[in-house]
This record gives structure tokens, sequence and C-alpha cells, in this order.
């Protein structure tokens, strides 16, 4: 198998892919489901209902607030009995849509299903924006947004994002392998609406299943290649697939729009397929349930709003005491403190991990080995990055690049002092932000 050559640095982890490669199942429907306002990147969005309305599958419950939003959509039908702030999987609680099901799943025919070829790129754009589409790699841009912003550049390239680089995670994998054709059918609307001819898939080179597959089912489509890239830690960060697959650098500060490509996930694709040619929105997503502490491991699909604990009981619950919960993946997912809080548009993976999983070293001081160097893939100097934050010269952090890290974590994966870089590089983010926010106020 032909593989595209990698990009600087990274690191190769233990990816326990084996594990998890389950047939996808269906979740549970719980007693309660709690649908966040803020499931995307940008405004929350504002309830459309009240509580006492009955609503179907597929209803609008909220709509997107400015253009930087995401309308949120019902995923059962059943009766609204409260709006009000819940646990989210950031550590807080926001504002969110609690709905009671009644059992019949009954859909909605709000959102109208289209032939795409027979409508204009406008057109696609709108009816994704109605359907709350959101980037499902974890970063819940909107869809529509990403799509608009390349009204003001030159786009000639739409890359399909099925690297799913995280340890144990196996859900855009399985989505390849049982609904590769909804996966490309996805991409190729969203090439119409973007106006471009050249798609290109970018696939880790451990899903050889799904690279097989996807190969043979491209071939009806036009300007549609399939491409097997090195299983190398971070591989599905945007600014390095792009890298991998065309050899351009997103510039600093900026964004793959500005050197004419677009990325977005295959959940993100085959969640389009569904909105445009079937009409129905953004509910429910394939979430990897998985861990050492996890009795048996799963691939779900789960309606949004589904409490985490509700999966874990579906995949027989914990066999041994649990000593951390982490929504998403290993390296850059987020730590619950409990199995109260919801599955949103984000939600890749849970995973339960036991107390002697745990590393509980100490951080010691700095010595200068360069390891943290070496592994970053965005060439950046974390240590000299935390040093300036531990001080609190947020300007000289500023200098040395805070803002490019995207919080990868190899820089601490590597560490030999155990010292928490990442934590320490979003701590600086955050400050750098918040003080440039102040300057303009």
């Amino acid at each position: 198998m032909n593989t595209a050559p990698t990009f600087r640095g990274g690191i190769h982890l233990p990816d326990h892919k084996r594990e998890t490669h389950q047939p996808i199942e269906t979740c549970t429907l719980p007693d309660q489901l709690v649908l966040p306002l803020s499931q995307h990147a940008g405004t929350p969005a504002q309830p459309c209902v009240a509580v006492g309305d009955r609503v179907a599958k597929g209803q609008c419950l909220a709509t997107a607030e400015g253009e930087v939003s995401a309308p949120v959509h019902a995923s059962t039908s059943g009766s609204v009995v409260a709006i009000e702030p819940r646990p989210y999987p950031s550590g807080r609680a926001l504002p969110a849509i609690v709905i009671e099901p009644d059992g019949e799943e009954r859909w909605t025919t709000d959102l109208t299903p289209l032939e795409p070829r027979q409508w204009s790129p406008e057109n696609l754009k709108q009816h994704i924006r109605d359907a709350g589409i959101v980037g499902m790699g974890g970063g819940t841009f909107p869809t529509h947004v990403k799509l608009t912003l390349m009204e003001q550049h030159a786009c000639d390239t739409l890359i399909i994002n099925g690297c799913e680089c995280e340890p144990w995670l196996s859900g855009d994998d399985r989505l390849m392998v049982e609904q590769g054709d909804k996966v490309l059918d996805g991409a190729d609307i969203l090439r119409q609406a973007l106006g471009v001819q050249r798609t290109l898939i970018g696939i880790e080179a451990n899903k050889a299943e799904a690279i097989a597959l996807l190969r043979h089912a491209s071939r009806k489509f036009d300007a549609m290649e399939v491409v097997c890239v090195p299983s190398t830690y971070p591989q599905g960060a945007e600014k390095q697939l792009i890298d991998v697959l065309l050899g351009r650098q997103v510039p600093s500060g900026g964004h793959p729009a500005n050197i004419g490509v677009v990325v977005d996930n295959v959940a993100t694709a085959a969640a389009v397929s569904d909105a445009v040619r079937y009409g129905r929105p953004l509910v429910e997503r394939v979430v990897t349930v998985a861990g050492p502490a996890l009795a048996t491991p799963k691939n779900l699909w789960v309606r949004l709003g589904t409490p985490l604990r509700t999966l874990v009981d579906q995949c027989g619950g914990s066999r041994e005491e649990i000593g951390k919960i982490i929504v998403g993946g290993p390296m850059m997912g987020q730590s619950q403190l409990n199995l109260d809080t919801p599955v949103v548009k984000g939600t890749t993976g849970l995973l339960l991990f036991g107390s002697q999983d745990v590393s509980l070293r100490e951080a010691g001081p700095c010595i200068r080995c360069g390891r943290c160097i070496a592994v970053c893939p965005l060439h950046l100097l974390p240590a000299t990055i935390t040093a300036y934050a531990e001080r609190g010269r947020f300007d000289g952090a500023l200098t040395y690049g805070a803002l490019e890290c995207m919080e990868c974590g190899c820089c601490t994966y590597v560490c030999p002092a155990a010292r928490p870089l990442v934590q320490m590089l979003r701590y600086a983010k955050a400050e750098i932000i918040t003080r440039q926010k102040e300057c303009l106020t």
C-alpha cells in the first residue's frame, strides 16, 4: 500500500484500535436527553420552544444566533421538561433543553430533502446551516461558515479527514467501513457547495479496510482520490494533513482557507449526506466507548443529549474502580468529574481508565533535553513558552508562538520531567486572548 510522506515531528502511540474496531450498535434511549445550546464553536443557539411543548425528532429547538452559530434539534420525539443550566463536557453548567422521550421516534418534515445537482451552492450551504452541521472531529466549527469563508478565497481542494489518529477511537473508521457510500456522497455534496473540482480523502495506514473500500467506491466520482497517510500522531490535525497531502503550509495566524483548502471530517460528510438527501438534521453520531476500565469496548450510534452513563451501561459497565473519565481521545480529550454530562456534537469518544492507569508523578524542573521541541508538529518551543507563562510574562509567550499551539499533547507525552507543558500552554493562550480582548474594549 503506497503511503504519502509524513510531517516533521509527532509521535507514534500504541493505538489500541483492534480493541475497539467493533461494528456500530444503536445506543439505548435514555429517560432524559439533555441538549446544550452551545454544541458548536461560536455564539450559543437561542431556544425557540418552551417547557411543556411536544416536539418531533429533528425539530428545531434552538435557532442559530448570528453567523458563527448553529441550530440545535430534537434527537427524539417527546416533551420539553426543562430549559436550564446542566453539566457540560467543559466542566461548566451551561443552558440546555431537556427532553423526556415518548418512545415514538416521530420524525419532523421541516427539513426538505434535496437532489444536490439540482440546487445551487448557496442553497446547499443554507441547507447545511439549517441542519445544524458542525465539524464532528471535535472542533465543532459550523460547517456552513467554513464553506462561506471560501467565497473570499480561491479554493481549489476539499480534504476529507479520515485519519482518526487518537488511540482507542475507531468510530470514524467504522463509519467509513459500514457507510462509506454515504461518506463519499457527503464529500461530493460539499465539493459542489464549494464549487471545487478536486477532493482528497486522507486515511491513516492502520485503516486498511476503510482505504480499500473507499478507493473502490470513489471510482464513480470525478476527481476524488483516497490517499493513505502515515499513522503518526497528530496526523488528523488539519495543518499536518494539508502539509502531507498538498505540501502547503497554513500561514501563522491563518486558516486553511488562506491557501485554498477546506478540511472536513468523514462524520461531517456523512451528516451532510443525511441532511441534504433525506432532510435529517444532525441529531446523532457515532461514539467510541473504550478504555482499560470498561467491560466491553463498543462503537455506538448515540442520540445527542444522551448521558455518558447510558453509554457505559450498554457496554457492561466498568470492571474496576474508575480513576479517570475522558470525553474524546486520551491526548486531546477533556477529563470529566462524573458520567452525568451528555453526548454533544463534538463527542468522538468516551474512555474509562482505572486508578493504576493514571500517572501521579510530580512535575520536576526542565532538564533542557529538547524532546518537546523535536516532537512538536508545529515546530514551536514548548519549554520556552511555558517558562514565560510560569513567570507571568505572556508577551514573551506570545512572541514565541503560544497562540499557534493546537494542544496536541505531544510535548507533555515525551517530557521525562513530567512537566504539564500542554496545560501551561493552554493557560498561556487563555491569558493572552483575555488580555487582547481587554485591550479592544
